[in-house]
This record gives structure tokens, C-alpha cells and sequence, in this order.
């Protein structure tokens, strides 16, 4: 498993570089300046860094999943379970590094310029919305992946991003207005676990395709 865990971080390290050094001027950005509107750009910029790197994470798969490299993994002494697990968890890993910045972003910009967001749950509601967007984007693209291989990969990662993000914003237009603190730290809570389920019946689906997988 630290093996495959390896091989998926050596496949977007580059990308990832960059995309945190970017991630970091932005922060720059969002922390220093003084803007007009400062809980819409605090809050693009947490979604920004938890779907980012998990888009990134998910993008690395075409690029450690060549058929020759496919058909070298199935000769390794692993079980194809470990192969796609890794992957799932290798996303999850990257999505705690873009809410680290996020959560970074958001108290330094509190601390500068005071709490922007008009309720108290706003922060956390930002967290639950990019963490169910990552959850669902990979829960989406990896079945995909699996099932259809490289080639048109790049058209899953698209989709499985739109969805998610349509899923979220359907998520959110069913919440009532009216829920106090409770009520909408409860109904966060419960969207984390069903994301959570779903992202774990994804996995499992993966495997039985992965197993029946031949190339």
C-alpha cells in the first residue's frame, strides 16, 4: 500500500507544486487585501483549494495508468483492492491538504479583517460543500475510470466535477432558510456521512470492476 500511495504522489507532485504555490499567492491575496466583498473571495478561495487538489489527485490517475503500466500492476504481488483503495485514499489525503489551506485562508483573514460570512455556520457550511464536492467528483470519476480506461478520461473528470458541483448546489437550494445553528450543523453532519457512504460504495464498485478488468 505505501508503495502504491508513493507511485499516486510522484504523479501529481509536479502539478501540485504549482498549484500550491499558486494557492499561496492567492492566499497572499485574500489575507492582505481589503476587499469590497471579502466573504465571496474568502469563501471561492476555500472551495478553490479543497476541489483543486482533489481534482489534481484525480487527474494523476491518467497519468500512473498507462495499459502498460496497468498490466504491470496486476503482475505486482498486491491485490487489486489495495490498487483502487489507494486511490481513493490518496484523494482523501489531498482533500485534507486543501483544507488546510482553506481553514488557513479563512482564520488569517478573520483575524485581519474580522469575520466576514453573515452567519456563524457559514464557514463550516463551505467545508461541507467542498468536501462533498471532492467526495462525489471521485466517487464519480473512479467507476468511470475503471470501467472505460484512459481514453476518455478527461471528459470523466469534467463530468464528475460538474455533477458534484450541481449535486452540492441542489443540496444547499433544499435547505430551509429558516434552520438555526443547530439544525444546520446537524444537516452538515448528515451530508458528510451520506457523502462518506457514497464515497465508500464507490470504492467497492471500483474493485468489482478493477477484478473484472483484463488487459
Amino acid at each position: 500500500m505505501k508503495g502504491l500511495l508513493k507511485n499516486n504522489y510522484y504523479a501529481v507532485l509536479s502539478n501540485m507544486k504549482v498549484f500550491s504555490i499558486i494557492m499561496l499567492l492567492l492566499g497572499v491575496f485574500v489575507v492582505v487585501m481589503d476587499h469590497k466583498i471579502p466573504s465571496l473571495i474568502v469563501s471561492s478561495y476555500m472551495l478553490l483549494g479543497m476541489v483543486g487538489f482533489s481534482l489534481i489527485s484525480i487527474a494523476g490517475l491518467r497519468r500512473g495508468s498507462t495499459d502498460k503500466w496497468s498490466r504491470v500492476k496486476l503482475t505486482m504481488p498486491v491485490k487489486r483492492f489495495a490498487v483502487v483503495r489507494s486511490h481513493f485514499l490518496s484523494l482523501l489525503l489531498w482533500l485534507f491538504v486543501g483544507m488546510v489551506f482553506a481553514g488557513i485562508g479563512a482564520a488569517l483573514s478573520t483575524i485581519l479583517h474580522g469575520y466576514s460570512f453573515r452567519r456563524n455556520t457559514d464557514v463550516f457550511m463551505l467545508f461541507v460543500a467542498g468536501i462533498l464536492i471532492s467526495l462525489l467528483m471521485g466517487a464519480i470519476f473512479f467507476p468511470l475510470f475503471y470501467l472505460d480506461g484512459e481514453k476518455r478520461s478527461g471528459v470523466y473528470i469534467i463530468l464528475s466535477l460538474l455533477c458534484a458541483i450541481k449535486i452540492s448546489s441542489f443540496t444547499n437550494i433544499l435547505l430551509p432558510v429558516s434552520m438555526n445553528t443547530m439544525q444546520i450543523i446537524l444537516a452538515g453532519i448528515s451530508i458528510l456521512v451520506c457523502a462518506l457512504f457514497v464515497f465508500t460504495l464507490s470504492c467497492l464498485l471500483t474493485v468489482c470492476i478493477f477484478r473484472k478488468k483484463e488487459y
